[in-house]
């Protein structure tokens, strides 16, 4: 936000002379503050600075502890356990479905995407956000908002690089964020790890557990948040302090494989096995089809001219790097499950001494969760451009974003820019043993608590999830069902390639 003036961005307040002993001073109101009446009633207890006296001048006000308890008499959170899909006249069916949220990509690949999504009920998950929210539009809700991934999936988590080299846990695809409902984001975890679970060949009892801790491990996190300062609640939980956090002891031996994996996945290693040197210097990408392939030389002209405008939307001090940088190839890349048939590039930089450095410029499509939002009480603003609207609620939900994060236009469809492999490494859910199922449960119901209270207070869905575990068994008997739902969906799809009404290129 930009510079404000007094007469434009501030309230008016009454007149209090100066002086130590004259009470609370009273000074404007000043646009994108919170104001003192929002803490008033807050139980903030000690006579510290920013203590809240029990007699302030608010003292009708429900603190927000209270108003999220209040919200209980509303919403029962045993009433999250519901979901009924056979009486859902509007709900399309699963290759409708699929049909519908292929509108717009590219048509070559959408038997890639549908291969994808056959080859497990997980992976049909994966690519179905936009019914999940048509079924999670039709659950009970708070009417609490936060800054949501959209599609917070068990796989939606992982390693990444932070500007020093370290490496960083934490949600990393945002392709459908929006403000939204916080419920959204737990019950869509939940159910991907009963999926996953079953997948890896977890019993029943346990796959249910996992949905179970999951939603624990995010109602226990984001009390303890609810408990800190805000900035110490901004940056809770750091990664080192995770696993002992959400007792996840038997995840160590993989977390530890997968993080040095994730050393070794970066834009140099790609290069190397994906490009070759040419005549004059330098070098071009090789083409692996159906994954990797050339663009004609006015898309890549068209996808490099676009770095430009995408310059201006970086912090100034990044500038100095990019600088440092020749722009020598653009290629096609598919991504991802539910991406696939997206428009997504890997642009090739080289340095003074032929380093390399790829960026990925990823179209951004309109979130699917969009227009559901509405009809849950929520407002949708009108997105100006859905590359910002990714990289916004990527920045807002992430302890720390790629330093190279931004967005542009490429002949007038919006794109989300960012560094390609920047030691990305993953856990996959599936292939998990049955004794660390409900280990990654809870570190990404913990995850998942922290991305949230960056936008939301965290005293507000702390009160009404409370402290015993009836939100926790709500949200798994939600996980079951919506999993055995998810496994017909899978099932109709399964048969609709088999029967020859819809195409689909396999273990691809």
């Amino acid at each position: 936000m930009g510079a404000v003036g007094v007469g434009d961005a501030v309230a008016t307040v009454p007149h209090q002379s100066d002086g130590a002993t004259g009470g609370r001073r009273r000074l404007p109101r000043v646009q994108g503050f919170a104001e003192f009446a929002e803490f008033a009633g807050a139980g903030v207890r000690g006579g510290g600075a920013g203590a809240a006296s029990s007699s302030s001048a608010f003292p009708s006000a429900p603190s927000p502890k209270e108003a999220g308890k209040a919200l209980r008499r509303t919403v029962a959170r045993s009433a999250h356990a519901e979901f009924d899909a056979e009486t859902d006249t509007a709900r399309p069916d699963a290759v409708t479905a699929v049909e519908e949220s292929g509108r717009g990509r590219i048509p070559e690949l959408t038997p890639l995407r549908v291969g994808r999504m056959v080859a497990t009920p997980f992976a049909f998950l994966r690519g179905s956000a936009g019914l999940m929210a048509h079924d999670l539009a039709r659950t009970p809700l708070t009417g609490i908002g936060a800054q949501i991934c959209g599609d917070a999936h068990a796989a939606n988590f992982g390693l990444y690089g932070d500007a020093r080299g370290g490496l960083v846990i934490d949600l990393n695809d945002f392709d459908e964020t929006v403000h939204g409902p916080w419920e959204w984001d737990v019950k869509r975890l939940a159910t991907s790890l009963v999926l996953a679970g079953r997948e890896a060949g977890a019993d029943e009892d346990t796959c249910r557990t996992a949905a179970h801790d999951a939603a624990g491990a995010y109602r226990r996190t984001m009390r303890l948040l609810a408990k800190l300062p805000a900035l110490d609640a901004w940056n809770a939980i750091a990664d080192e302090e995770l696993v002992s956090h959400t007792d996840a002891h038997d995840l160590l031996g993989t977390l530890e494989r997968v993080s040095e994996k994730a050393r070794n996945n970066t834009s140099g290693r790609f290069a190397a096995k994906s490009t070759v040197a040419v005549d004059g210097g330098g070098r071009r990408f090789v083409d692996a089809p159906p994954v990797l392939r050339s663009v004609p030389d006015a898309e890549a002209a068209a996808v490099a001219a676009a770095l430009g405008p995408y310059l201006d939307t970086l912090s100034a001090d990044r500038l100095p790097l990019l600088g440092r940088y020749v722009i020598h190839d653009v290629a096609f890349r598919v991504v991802g499950t539910g991406s696939v048939g997206t428009r997504s590039y890997v642009v090739l930089l080289l340095d003074h001494r032929g380093e390399p450095l790829v960026l990925q410029v990823k179209e951004a499509r309109p979130s699917v969760l969009l227009p559901h939002l509405a009809a849950v009480g929520f407002g949708a603003p009108e997105v100006a451009h859905e590359g910002r609207r990714v990289v916004l609620g990527q920045k807002r939900m992430q302890v720390v974003s790629d330093i190279l994060l931004g967005w542009t236009t490429v002949e007038g469809r919006p794109f989300q820019v960012r560094q390609f492999r920047n030691r990305k490494g993953s856990v996959d859910p599936a292939a998990l043993a049955a004794d660390q199922v409900d280990d990654y449960a809870r570190m990404t119901g913990a995850l998942l608590a922290r991305a949230h209270a960056h936008s939301a207070d965290p005293r507000l869905i702390a009160g009404y999830c409370g402290k015993n575990e009836e939100l926790d068994e709500a949200v798994a008997a939600f996980a079951v069902r919506y999993a055995d739902r998810t496994e017909a969906d899978h099932g109709e799809l399964v048969r609709a390639v088999r029967e020859g009404r819809v195409a689909a290129e396999t273990g691809v």
